[in-house]
């Protein structure tokens, strides 16, 4: 990669150290004139005028996300974040008392709400499957826990509170074997390192514009196995999912868009899609390779700091590194760090609750270099977090 360049492109590049892309990536000038441009197009001629003329490159954003995950275009849904997206095939399926879900220590938050209040309201058991000894969900005890009652295994591939990869190929092995649906949360691994729905074997996928890939806020995506589409049920019928017959019924529309609701941002589809297309040109498996080095990198030097605890788990792991500096907040050392032009993040226990209650984790500071990171971005931090150390020591 010509990452001179890539930076020149990127206008946040000049003015911080961005290391808050699990949180949301820079922009790209390429997707930024997308964006603008399509606003400039509604402004002249009105938003469903600007969308009719721009018809194709609406269409491509669908081809382009297959291509990204190994799916078909037909599989892909838009919606306005990777929650409504996620919340979207969650809420098709239908749980009885007795039924079970399977989820891990590591799910997001927000997903994890949704899970509970769904085993709340439903009678279903939620189970959530023990940590091996690395961290990572346990692949043994999972295929243990699958029975006649199991009706889905949720997982987040990343979870937002540290660098660990869940083996979710072996998830789906496991799944597949058994017939029981597998929803995976890709949002921190989509535009990250390659995610490729066939070698996974899930059956739905969700994930975000907004972080690793690079794209605007406001845009998420669901990608759904026409295989599966027979085992859900869309919770809303909407004119751009479904169709009246005439009588009592209804009939959904083909493929995954019966998920889809009318209204989304136009601009906000073309800054996905100009997104996408450029992390398809760079080449996904050489971007994971040099976030998953510079990840790496930011680890081992924190770890040397005497003072840090880093924070992270698994045998596989990626550009998202957490820790703890000594007994300070992890809010004053963002804060810190931020005085010095340095974007980083912090985790709270609500956002990954079953592993922050197991492991009784305090909020963390969250390091997420990208590809378009350079080295030395990675170590003046690190030198940073040094000198806060030294002084509450």
């Amino acid at each position: 990669m010509d990452i001179e360049a890539l930076r020149a492109d990127t206008p946040g590049c000049a003015h911080r150290v961005h290391l808050n892309n699990a949180g949301a990536g820079l922009l790209s000038r390429r997707t930024l004139r997308a964006m603008t441009d399509h606003l400039e197009l509604e402004a002249a001629l009105g938003g469903y005028e600007a969308e009719a003329r721009e018809a194709e490159r609406f269409d491509a954003v669908y081809t382009d996300l297959a291509a990204l995950v190994g799916g078909r275009p037909g599989e892909v849904a838009l919606f306005d974040s990777a929650t409504r997206a996620w919340g979207a095939a969650f809420s098709a399926m239908h749980f009885a008392p007795g039924d079970r879900i399977l989820t891990g220590r590591a799910e997001y938050g927000s997903n994890a709400l949704s899970l509970l209040h769904t085993a709340r309201r439903t009678g279903a058991e939620l189970v959530v499957v023990p940590d091996d000894e690395s961290g990572q969900v346990d692949t043994a005890a999972l295929a243990g826990l699958v029975d006649e009652r199991t009706r889905l295994v949720a997982l987040s591939h990343v979870p937002s509170s540290g660098g660990l990869v869940n083996p979710v190929a072996e998830v789906g092995r496991i799944t597949r074997a058994a017939g029981v649906p597998f929803l995976l949360d890709a949002t921190q691994s989509v535009g990250q390192f390659p995610v490729d729905v066939t070698r996974i074997g899930c059956d739905m996928l969700c994930g975000t514009g907004r972080k690793f890939l690079r794209g605007p806020r406001g845009i998420g995506f669901l990608w759904v196995r026409t295989e599966a589409l027979d085992l859900l049920e869309p919770p809303l019928a909407t004119l751009k999912g479904a169709t009246w017959d005439g009588g009592g019924g209804l009939t959904w529309s083909e493929g995954a868009r019966r998920f889809e609701t009318w209204e989304i941002s136009g601009a906000n589809v073309l800054g996905l899609g100009a997104a996408v297309r450029q992390a398809l040109e760079l080449g996904v498996d050489r971007i994971g390779r040099r976030a998953a080095a510079l990840g790496a990198r930011l680890r081992d030097r924190l770890a040397e700091v005497p003072g840090v605890a880093v924070r992270d788990l698994g045998r596989e792991r990626c550009a998202i590194v957490t820790c703890t500096v000594g007994a300070l907040p992890a809010a004053e050392v963002a804060a810190a760090l931020a005085r010095h032009g340095v974007n980083v993040s912090v985790t709270a226990p609500d956002h990954t609750p079953f592993d922050a209650q197991r492991r009784a984790l305090p909020p963390l500071v969250r390091f997420s270099p990208h590809y378009y990171t350079t080295g030395d971005e990675v170590d003046r931090p690190v030198d940073l977090v040094a000198a806060l150390a030294r002084r509450t020591a």
